[in-house]
């Protein structure tokens, strides 16, 4: 049964896990189903059956990457009690910062400027869904007092904007104690 019609099939499913380690290495820029379909073992005309379209298949890998994404950040809502804004940007930072975890953020930082730029399509939305995910997160982890009050939104807001722009630039310069140095000197406005 194809994702088209809800259920995937074990094979769309294998496919799909196949596909999502080959644009973790090398990216959805100028992907083709042919070099894809040969390096994962299957054929431009099964991924399109499955997928549908081309566009499709993009959807399908995005919303891989974005399930990468929330897993990482449901495990800062599990305890009992709020964890705390600037206790949450930190932990997520190590996360972000490990070295292992760049080629999925090099992947979610290509389809988040393409969604920027091709609003339309199989990037439609994943920018934004992507901010409010972030946030939604980032709220669950501020204590009532502070999510609810006047200043909560932008709290959230300043967090996810520093660990976003620091993202950015750890990717561009693989200078990860600098760039650390930068997020922990900020997140201390978070603490007070």
């Amino acid at each position: 049964m194809s994702q088209r019609a809800g259920v995937p099939s074990a094979r769309q499913t294998e496919l799909l896990e196949a596909a999502y380690r080959y644009v973790l290495a090398h990216g959805l820029a100028g992907l083709s189903l042919r070099p894809l379909a040969t390096a994962i073992g299957s054929s431009p005309r099964v991924l399109l059956f499955l997928f549908g379209t081309k566009e499709g298949l993009v959807r399908a890998l995005l919303a891989r990457a974005r399930a990468d994404e929330l897993a990482l950040l449901e495990h800062l809502t599990r305890a009992g009690r709020p964890l705390g804004l600037a206790d949450a940007a930190e932990r997520v930072w190590e996360w972000l910062a490990a070295a292992g975890h760049r080629p999925l953020l090099r992947l979610w930082t290509e389809a988040y400027a393409r969604s920027l730029v091709e609003p339309d399509g199989a990037w439609a939305g994943f920018a934004r869904a992507t901010v409010d995910d972030w946030l939604e997160v980032l709220a669950s982890c501020q204590p009532p007092a502070e999510r609810d009050g006047a200043d909560g939104a932008s709290r959230r807001t300043l967090a996810l904007a520093v660990l976003r722009g620091a993202l950015l630039d750890l990717l561009a310069t693989d200078d990860e104690p600098r760039v650390t140095a930068a997020v922990r000197h900020q997140l201390t406005v978070l603490r007070v």
